[in-house]
């Protein structure tokens, strides 16, 4: 709390206003809902390429939808870092590239989505569904997501380095090159689930449900 407090000058007539930030980051944090909350960018405040994000997000739901005056939303390479995005609908969008770093995305729709590239480092995912999304090459280092459903997911060569991933559905997913060292797996959901060419080196599969015939003492094999 003094961190976030450090962020703001005092003022005894009126609110207080935001500090221009130091960091890389260049997110600044406002007590009401003038952009952020809670540390978090409202979608109403974030733009790519011209259009506000909720504008966009209500032309995918009308696409989505099948309705007049849809369109699939394009956030190919869109800075959605620090964004709340709970609960949003993204089914079938693109997003190839984003930088979703430090969002919360719990209990968003993804599924369908291309997610190739994008950095979702830190990113709150829970219970996030995102059946047959693709995300090669995605880096989801320590980022939460229990819960989720990866259900024939395209996880090739993505990282979840340190995150975690309890409770998580990778039935039929491709891992093949998919870095899940240190992460933390319990009672993961792995059957169906070709494990080759997959990094799980420091990872507890004990109360994972494994590919028939897998031993948790070829995880570490593989990892060495």
């Amino acid at each position: 709390m003094l961190e976030r407090d450090s962020q703001f000058k005092s003022s005894s007539a009126g609110p207080r206003v935001p500090v221009k930030s130091t960091s890389t980051n260049a997110t600044e944090l406002f007590e009401d809902g003038t952009g952020y909350l809670m540390g978090l960018r409202k979608p109403k405040s974030i733009r790519h390429r011209g259009k506000k994000l909720t504008e966009i997000l209500k032309a995918h739901e009308l696409f989505f939808r099948g309705k007049q005056g849809g369109a699939r939303a394009d956030l190919t390479g869109a800075d959605l870092s620090n964004a709340d995005l709970s609960g949003v609908n993204l089914s079938g969008a693109i997003l190839r590239n984003a930088n979703l770093e430090g969002s919360d995305l719990k209990t968003a729709r993804l599924p369908g989505g291309d997610l190739t590239g994008a950095r979702l480092r830190n990113a709150d995912l829970r219970n996030t569904d995102m059946t047959e999304a693709i995300l090669p090459g995605a880096d989801l280092t320590e980022a939460q997501a229990s819960g989720v459903e990866f259900f024939r997911c395209d996880l090739s060569n993505a990282r979840f380095e340190r995150a975690r991933l309890r409770n998580v559905n990778l039935r039929e997913a491709n891992v093949h090159g998919a870095r899940f060292s240190g992460a933390d797996m319990g009672v993961a959901i792995l059957r169906e689930t070709d494990l080759t060419g997959a990094d799980l080196s420091g990872v507890d599969l004990s109360t994972a449900l494994l590919p028939k015939g897998f031993a948790v003492a070829q995880a570490a094999k593989k990892g060495a």
